[in-house]
C-alpha cells in the first residue's frame, strides 16, 4: 500500500497550521514547558532515561543486572571472566533530528497535519534537552534533498530550527509540468547522521517510515540497517507520525485518492465494506511492518497520531521508559532479599 492523501473537507476547528509561525512557537513552548517540563522533570536524558556512554573501565557480569550489549569483550577474552563496561553520565548531550518533510508528511485530517505533528515532536525534544552545554543540530528530508543545521545551543537556535520546519514550502511532492520528483531517500538521511554525529549521543528520528517500505512483508525494510548501525553507537528515539485516514477509510462514497509523492491518482468507492476492512487489514500489516523494523534495529519507538493529544502520549511513552528502566534493579533487589 504506497502513501496516498484522501481528498476531503478541512476541519472545523482551527488548528496548529492556521496560526502564524509566531503564535504556532509560542503555543508549542507553553505546552512543553508548562505542561511537559514539569511532569518529566529531571536529567536532560529524561526521554531515553538510562545510563551515559563515555567509557569509565569494566568490571565483572552481573547476571540479571547488567545488559548483554555493554560485555566487555576483550577484557572478558583476556581474563576469562565476563566482563562489562562500565559508563559515566555525560556533562554534555548532543542531540541530532532527523526530520521527514517529505509530502506524505504533510497530509492530516485532524487539527494537526503530520508536518506539524511531527514540529510538535521536535519542540518537545529541543525544549526538554535544552540545557547548558547542550547543544541540537537537524537534518531536515525535503524533496529537494537535506537540509543540514548544525549543532548549536541555546533558545535562539531551537527557535530557528521550528521556525524554519514550519515556514518550509509545502510543493506537493511533484510537478505536474514536469516529470515526477524523486522522492527523498531515508536510508540517505539516516546515513548521513550517521557521517555527522561523531560523538555519542541522542539520535530522534520524526517520520511516518513509510518511505521504500516494500509492499511483501518478508522483504527486508532498507532503512532497517542504517537504523541499527546508528543505534549501536546512539540512544535512538524513532517517532513515528500517523493520521487516523491512513489506517482505516471511512463511508463517504467516492473519493479521489492522490499519492503525494507522484500525483497519481484514483478514485475508490468507500461505500464497499470489503474494501473498507482489505484497507484496514493492509494498512495494520504496514504499521506492524515498521513496528518491528524499529524494535529488530534497537531504536525506542514512539508513536504519535494527529488526532490524539501528542502531549499526553509523550508523557506516557516516557513514564513507561522509566518504569522498565528501574525494573532490573528493583528485581535484583527483589531476588537478594
Amino acid at each position: 500500500m504506497s502513501r496516498r492523501t484522501a481528498t476531503g473537507p478541512a476541519p472545523a476547528d482551527p488548528g496548529l497550521a492556521e496560526l502564524t509561525p509566531d503564535a504556532r512557537l509560542r503555543r508549542l513552548e507553553l505546552t512543553v514547558t508548562r505542561r511537559l517540563d514539569g511532569l518529566l522533570h529531571g536529567q536532560y536524558r529524561g526521554l531515553l532515561p538510562g545510563p551515559g556512554s563515555e567509557t569509565a573501565g569494566s568490571r565483572e557480569y552481573r547476571p540479571g543486572e547488567d545488559e548483554v550489549r555493554r560485555m566487555d569483550w576483550a577484557v572478558t577474552a583476556r581474563t576469562t571472566v565476563p566482563h562489562v563496561r562500565e559508563v559515566d553520565a555525560d556533562r554534555e548531550l548532543t542531540t541530532w533530528l532527523l526530520v521527514d518533510a517529505s509530502p506524505s508528511m504533510e497530509y492530516g485530517t485532524a487539527d494537526l497535519d503530520k508536518r506539524e505533528l511531527a514540529v510538535a515532536a521536535v519542540a518537545a525534544v529541543g525544549f526538554l534537552t535544552a540545557g547548558v552545554g547542550n547543544r541540537l543540530g537537524a537534518q531536515v528530508l525535503t524533496p529537494a534533498g537535506l537540509r543540514r543545521f548544525p549543532p548549536r545551543s541555546g533558545r535562539t537556535h531551537l527557535l530557528g530550527l521550528l521556525r524554519a520546519l514550519l515556514a518550509a514550502p509545502r510543493t506537493g511532492g511533484y510537478d505536474e509540468d514536469t516529470a515526477p520528483l524523486a522522492p527523498p531517500d531515508l536510508v540517505e538521511a539516516l546515513a548521513a547522521v550517521h557521517r555527522v554525529a561523531a560523538r555519542r549521543g541522542l539520535v530522534v528520528v520524526v517520520s511516518d517510515f513509510l518511505d521504500g517500505l516494500p509492499d511483501d512483508p518478508a522483504h527486508p525494510v532498507p532503512w532497517e540497517r542504517t537504523l541499527r548501525r546508528l543505534a549501536a553507537r546512539h540512544q535512538v528515539l524513532a517517532v513515528e507520525v500517523t493520521d487516523p485516514r491512513e489506517l482505516e477509510l471511512p463511508d463517504v462514497g467516492l473519493i479521489t485518492l492522490v499519492d503525494p509523492e507522484t500525483g497519481r491518482r484514483r478514485e475508490v468507492w468507500t461505500g464497499d465494506a470489503r474494501l473498507r476492512e482489505r484497507y484496514a487489514a493492509a494498512a495494520a500489516a504496514q504499521r506492524d511492518q515498521v513496528r518491528d523494523a524499529l524494535r529488530r534495529s534497537g531504536a525506542t519507538h514512539l508513536r504519535l497520531r494527529t488526532d490524539r493529544d501528542w502531549g499526553a502520549d509523550i508523557v506516557r511513552h516516557v513514564h513507561t521508559q522509566r518504569r522498565m528502566a528501574k525494573a532490573p534493579a528493583a528485581t535484583t533487589r527483589g531476588g537478594a532479599a
